[in-house]
């Protein structure tokens, strides 16, 4: 197989590319090369995706080709470069526009144009929605895939990574705080099961449109399953939503956050995708205290161990 990977040297398509060059494929990896090196076993063909397809690109005869972009600009050169392929794209549940459910439609209103994130975070959903329409009416064939939260080993984001380092330094019996209702549903996939349900779709040429997520389970059960993936036996203290809002605690991601935690019943359908379909075509999920004991020694970005003490402190004089 000769796999072209739009990207190479970060999480999801790096682990891409490294499950590939495994199985002994032909792996070319095109990418400006800014955020690190590809992966040993593939070939680097500097692309910077702003400006058009290099001679080498055009020339190449690819099999299949995986895309994580959210540029609409950059997708739609390089489906005009390589049309005759299979493509893989990797899009996002962030295309749904009604997060009180899981179903998979309707969709937010595409955005064609590119837009800095920086500026207007909310664009990311509506311009991947345009990249989506653009890899299914222009490759010869495609299947899209829609994660939800993409966690494990080289997470940048430290969402979930949070966690398994929380719980690893938590004494027998420490109190921690829990964030919510432990019946609050969540979900979260592997990075390494998401690639290699990628690289397994190339190769038959796998078709459709799926929910790239992982089982949806209580909280109280995967944070569970994470304590017992560090070797953690803590004491949970649930506290609820509105406590934590009221005291301006961040929701999912930030310094001031707790992650995994989503206002309810607001965010009741971003957690519980079925991932059903996608296990059926293919997908293998690992269990969740693999990924956090994999997960330990990484990024983790949430309350620092002060701020949780004084919010403990807080609710239990509230009580």
């Amino acid at each position: 197989m000769r796999l072209l990977v739009l990207g190479g040297t970060r999480f999801l398509s790096r682990s891409v590319t490294e499950q590939a060059v495994a199985r002994g494929w032909d792996v070319t990896c095109a990418c400006r090369g800014e955020s690190g090196a590809v992966p040993p076993g593939a070939t680097h063909l500097v692309w910077d995706r702003a400006l058009d397809a290099p001679a080498e690109l055009l020339a190449g005869r690819w099999d299949a080709v995986v895309d994580v972009s959210r540029t609409p600009s950059h997708v739609g050169r390089a489906v005009a470069a390589v049309p005759d392929a299979h493509w893989v794209f990797v899009s996002t549940i962030n295309v749904y526009a009604d997060n009180t459910s899981p179903a998979m439609e309707p969709l937010v209103e595409a955005i064609v144009d590119d837009v800095d994130l920086a500026e207007e975070p909310d664009a990311y959903g509506p311009m991947k929605v345009t990249c989506e329409s653009l890899v299914m009416q222009g490759a010869a064939s495609s299947m899209v895939v829609r994660p939800g939260l993409i966690v494990g080993p080289d997470d940048g984001s430290g969402r979930f990574g949070y966690w398994p380092e929380r719980l690893a330094r938590a004494s027998t019996g420490e109190e921690v705080l829990a964030p919510g209702s432990p019946d609050d549903v969540v979900q979260v996939i592997d990075v390494r099961d998401l690639a290699g349900w990628i690289v397994d779709a190339c190769e038959p040429g796998t078709t459709g449109v799926f929910d790239a997520v992982g089982l949806a389970m209580p909280i109280a059960d995967l944070l569970g399953e994470v304590a017992g993936g560090v070797g953690a036996e803590p004491t949970w203290t649930w506290v609820d939503t509105d406590f934590l809002t009221e005291r301006g605690v961040e929701p999912w991601a930030g310094p001031d956050a707790i992650p995994l935690w989503l206002p309810r019943p607001d965010y009741d359908g971003m957690m519980s995708h079925s991932p059903q379909p996608a296990i059926d075509a293919g997908l293998r999920l690992r269990p969740v205290a693999d990924t956090a004991r994999d997960s330990l020694g990484g990024t983790a970005v949430g309350i620092s161990a002060g701020r949780e003490a004084e919010l403990l402190a807080a609710w239990h004089a509230s009580r």
